[in-house]
């Protein structure tokens, strides 16, 4: 393995990322989770109770036919 060559599998891995979410195909998004955490910030739900979300819409994600991000990240 030549350096530098697992920054650019990252960075390859981030993009791939950062695609299947412009795409839409990402169920625990990115902006899903802002959502989330923005309602912990006001109040209306707790840490926990976001952290329980989060699991939940991983959970569902196959059966909606999208993937999670550490799936995308992965490759899948």
């Amino acid at each position: 393995m030549a350096k530098g060559d697992s920054f650019w599998r990252a960075q390859a891995q981030r993009d791939a990322v950062n695609k299947a979410e412009d795409s839409g195909r990402v169920a625990d998004s990115l902006e899903v989770r802002k959502a989330l955490m923005e309602r912990v910030a006001k109040g209306e739900i707790t840490l926990e109770a976001a952290q329980a979300e989060i699991a939940k819409i991983k959970r569902g994600a196959k059966k909606t036919g999208m993937v999670t991000r550490n799936q995308a990240f992965h490759g899948a």
